[in-house]
């Protein structure tokens, strides 16, 4: 019975391969009057995964065939040098309308002869901005078209913390929360993210999408030594939830790997546009449900006693109080941080100066997601300012790589 239907499969494969496209309806009676005896043994004679085992890595090349331009092969953007796609910052990519031809939209149909076998990577311009907190608000190398995702590299202080689980053939890392980088050494996230998890942990900077690995410039990764927790964290109510972990080694500077800024103590907002970043998802890799590529939100700052008074209109109730430990953002139709950002930052304008952030925040808690009036709830980072410069100078790090 099974060799049987192996060879119907087998005959229609044959069948559909050696037909015109444009072939109309045939019955199966027709199928097995067409077909060719002598190629059916032939195939028959070939192994079982000669036939049916098919490449399944999305990073190989794929050639495909285009009507009327003959034979290509998809690459990375950057590895065709056909003038079409460029590196010079003037390269438009929409990934909401990718290329059908292409699996991706980061890759490009390259015709033979165009292909490079290496990178393309533009030497850096003239380095005019020296220090911490500079955002790629026009990326790197090229330019995403929407007001959703991020720019490559647009908030290159952006990590991700990903912890340790063991299988059978041995270990695996996943995605636990995001974070920002003060230090090549050193990161800040939520103490949630971390505290009390027994497992191992490492710090991976320069992402951008984790579904591919089509980026110009590569990211970077770090096993985490040693996790510092607050000593007055919380975890009924998250006060204090803030954490820095300290890494075996220091990142290297890289385009896409930066420090972000930090205000100085006791810092205070009232109102302004700040950006919040993550993938904001449970699941690391293929296994999630959005399409890889960070994600920016811009949230307004809400004054802490209006964030209490909006939060009491919740389950929370009406006694509640809002820790110092906290400040708020959002409240806005639609845009909030959500499940899966936590440990992820809330950055915010330094005054006086041009397209440079300070961290404010920390993704913390929040009730809903992207509900109307109701804030999402943020670690107040000004207030452990203190904490963090005596953390550094323990760990033996200056501090100049976040003061501004």
């Amino acid at each position: 019975m099974m060799l049987h239907l192996l060879t119907f499969l087998l005959v229609c494969y044959l069948y559909v391969e050696c037909q015109p496209i444009a072939q109309g309806p045939f019955s199966v009676k027709q199928l097995f009057a067409q077909a060719n005896t002598n190629k059916i043994k032939a195939i028959l004679s070939r192994k079982f995964e000669e036939i049916f085992n098919h490449p399944s890595d999305k990073s190989t090349s794929t050639f495909v065939g285009i009507p009327g331009t003959g034979s290509c092969t998809c690459v990375p953007y950057y590895l065709c040098d056909n003038g079409i796609i460029n590196t010079n910052g003037k390269g438009l990519i929409d990934v909401r309308s990718q290329d059908s031809v292409c699996e991706t939209s980061w890759e490009v149909c390259c015709e033979e002869g165009d292909q490079v076998d290496n990178p393309i990577v533009p030497p850096p311009g003239p380095n005019t901005q020296v220090g911490c907190g500079y955002r790629n608000s026009d990326g790197l190398g090229f330019r995403v078209l929407g007001n959703v995702e991020t720019q490559f590299a647009e908030f290159p202080w952006m990590v991700l913390v990903l912890r340790e689980e063991k299988n059978a053939t041995g270990s695996v890392y996943a995605y636990q929360c995001g974070g920002g980088l003060i230090h090549p050494q050193m990161v800040v996230t939520a103490a949630h993210c971390v505290y009390g998890k027994n497992k191992a942990f490492k710090v991976r900077a320069g992402e951008w999408d984790t579904l591919h690995v089509l980026e110009l410039y590569p990211y970077q990764e770090r096993k985490v030594q040693e996790i510092i927790v607050h000593n007055q964290y919380y975890a009924g109510a998250s006060y204090s939830d803030i954490a820095l972990l300290y890494l075996e080694s220091s990142f290297d500077d890289a385009a896409n790997v930066k420090t972000i800024c930090l205000p100085p103590q006791a810092q205070t907002l009232e109102s302004g546009d700040c950006y919040a970043a993550g993938w904001g998802k449970d699941v690391f890799g293929r296994e999630g449900k959005s399409d890889g590529i960070l994600k920016k939100i811009d949230l307004p700052i809400v004054p802490n006693k209006k964030c209490q008074e909006q939060l009491r209109r919740t389950r929370l109730g009406e006694f509640f109080e809002l820790h110092s430990s906290f400040i708020c953002a959002g409240g806005v139709p639609g845009k909030d941080t959500c499940k899966g950002d936590g440990g992820s930052f809330l950055v915010c304008p330094i005054p006086g100066q041009k397209n440079r952030y300070f961290q404010m925040g920390i993704v913390a808690w929040g009730i809903g997601c992207g509900e109307d009036n109701v804030p999402a709830v943020y670690v107040n980072v000004p207030k452990f300012r203190d904490w963090i410069d005596w953390q550094m100078r323990a760990y033996n790090l200056e501090i100049s790589s976040y003061q501004y």
